[in-house]
């Protein structure tokens, strides 16, 4: 049962961001909504990072490396290509996990630096809902935003 229901809420955790990620593109990588805040390359960058990231915590091994957790944006998401790759990549990864965690072990806790502890269900939700955050703010950014 939970297998199910975590690949339901992957599934549209990835149909509802897949709306702005569709609508990313090189040409609008460095808008931003303000001279301050980050680009939309930066924040599309930043979402697939941390998918790979936090899947550390799930025992997956990743290779990439943090440009944009606590930095500021000097223009690590200009390549659409990789960011791109880093968020497929990163979804890929988080139906990895679903396939691999049985069902007893998602009440599992698990120790994070950000979060303290927690189980994998409530890190894997809030992987879920950072993207999502995100992804409203790249929306309103290329919607309202400028290059």
């Amino acid at each position: 049962m939970s297998k199910s229901i975590f690949q339901d809420l992957l599934h549209q955790n990835q149909v509802s961001c897949g709306y702005t990620f569709k609508k990313i593109s090189s040409e609008n990588l460095s808008m931003r909504l303000t001279p301050e805040a980050a680009s939309v390359g930066f924040m599309y960058r930043h979402i697939g990072e941390i998918m790979h990231l936090m899947s550390q915590f799930f025992g997956i091994p990743t290779e990439v490396k943090n440009s944009t957790m606590g930095f500021q944006d000097e223009g690590q998401g200009n390549n659409m290509g990789e960011n791109q790759q880093l968020v497929e990549e990163g979804y890929a990864i988080l139906q990895k996990i679903i396939d691999l965690t049985a069902d007893d072990k998602w009440a599992e806790l698990v120790e994070t630096p950000f979060f303290g502890t927690l189980s994998k269900t409530r890190l894997f939700s809030h992987i879920l809902y950072h993207n999502a955050y995100h992804a409203g703010q790249i929306a309103l950014t290329l919607k309202r935003g400028e290059l």
